[in-house]
């Protein structure tokens, strides 16, 4: 008897399971669904953003974004020819970038686009050449303005790259490698306050930029001088250079320092710098404690009679201080500070120099090849 209640419990208990599965179950399973068509359609939404504002960008910023090229004379040499008779011909090449910065015809690029002689045209994004009827160059920040015949053009608008963040989307355009016009590649922010050399002794004027952007958006040769967009579609630096030797490793100037440049630019009708004559390199925090050596600008190489030879200043000194104002890696170093005077301003250089402080006047020049 015992047994046969035992039989109908079971049988009750399993009766009332399987109506409860039988009734929820669809619901259970509907919702699961639904949580999955949900997610699903979250991260469909989410890709479809993304390309979206890269797509964005792109609209708003190609038809600003040119090509520099240039045209030389060169000899040439037809190898068929028994007499080997040279002759002289005009080519063409894409050299680098640019974006432009006013409609009636202003053009930013990369100082060293524009370094060599040669006749060289700007290109826009519909293919129309223009020749460049003026040149601007300003070593110092490794920025030039070149300025083309032309009306009605779409120029750029210049973001804030004080507010830039290591990790936020950017992307940059340009004719990366002379061949590929119009390219675009996305990437993030990858770094802040680098530092890189702009100039060489052989030009007799050497100075360091340090305070680029870092990103792994890929930059070739040719992408110099076009620009480092952010996902406002605002330009936020000018693409500069590449590490040699490293993948997605690329450099761009902050925007910030050409709208500096402009406004000089704007005033003076040219780019008129203060000029110390040092090639150098920073002594950061890390690097000083290490060394057992004070920070700041270690000096490679004094200019030949620049302001800095005639001070007295010496290959080995380490500038300390500017105006009682330490030179800080972490501030910009010494470009940061002579960037702020103007020509003609009398300076008081702290060095420290075999074991010793010492401090020596210097007057700011103008800086050659303007």
């Amino acid at each position: 008897m015992r047994k046969l209640i035992v039989l109908v419990i079971i049988l009750f208990i399993f009766l009332g399971l399987w109506s409860a599965v039988t009734k929820y179950a669809p619901q259970i399973l509907d919702q699961s669904r639904r949580a999955r068509v949900q997610k699903q359609g979250t991260e469909k939404v989410k890709i479809v953003s993304e390309e979206s504002v890269v797509i964005d960008i792109v609209e708003k910023v190609s038809s600003s974004v040119v090509t520099v090229g240039i045209e030389q004379r060169v000899i040439d040499i037809d190898p068929f020819d028994i007499f080997r008779r040279p002759q002289s011909m005009r080519r063409e090449q894409d050299i680098g970038s640019g974006f432009i910065i006013s409609a009636d015809g202003m053009v930013v690029t990369n100082k060293h686009v524009v370094d060599t002689s040669g006749k060289y045209k700007v290109i826009t994004h519909d293919g129309k050449k223009y020749d460049a009827t003026n040149i601007y160059r300003d070593p110092l920040n490794d920025v030039a303005i070149v300025k083309i015949q032309a009306s009605g053009l779409k120029p750029v608008e210049m973001g804030d790259s004080a507010g830039v963040k290591v990790g936020q989307l950017v992307v940059a355009v340009g004719t990366p490698l002379g061949e590929f016009r119009g390219s675009v590649t996305k990437g993030i922010v990858s770094g802040l306050g680098r530092g890189i050399t702009a100039g060489s002794p052989f030009e007799g004027f050497v100075e360091r930029l340090d305070n680029v952007i870092q990103t792994d958006a890929a930059i070739n040769p040719g992408n110099s001088g076009g620009p480092l967009v952010n996902s406002s579609g605002q330009v936020i630096g000018i693409n500069t250079a590449v590490a040699s030797g490293a993948e997605n490793i690329g450099f761009a100037i902050p925007i910030n320092v050409v709208k500096d440049a402009l406004s000089n630019f704007n005033q003076t009708g040219g780019f008129v710098r203060p000029y110390l004559g040092v090639a150098y390199r920073m002594i950061d925090r890390d690097l000083a404690i290490l060394n057992e050596l004070p920070e700041g600008a270690y000096v490679q190489q004094v200019v030949e009679e620049s302001a800095a030879e005639k001070a007295g200043v010496l290959t080995g000194d380490i500038l300390t201080k500017i105006d009682g104002q330490k030179l800080l890696a972490s501030a910009g170093g010494l470009a940061a500070v002579i960037n702020k005077k103007k020509v003609g301003d009398t300076i008081m250089i702290t060095i420290w120099r075999d074991d010793k402080t010492l401090d020596l006047k210097a007057t700011l020049e103008t800086a050659p090849n303007q």
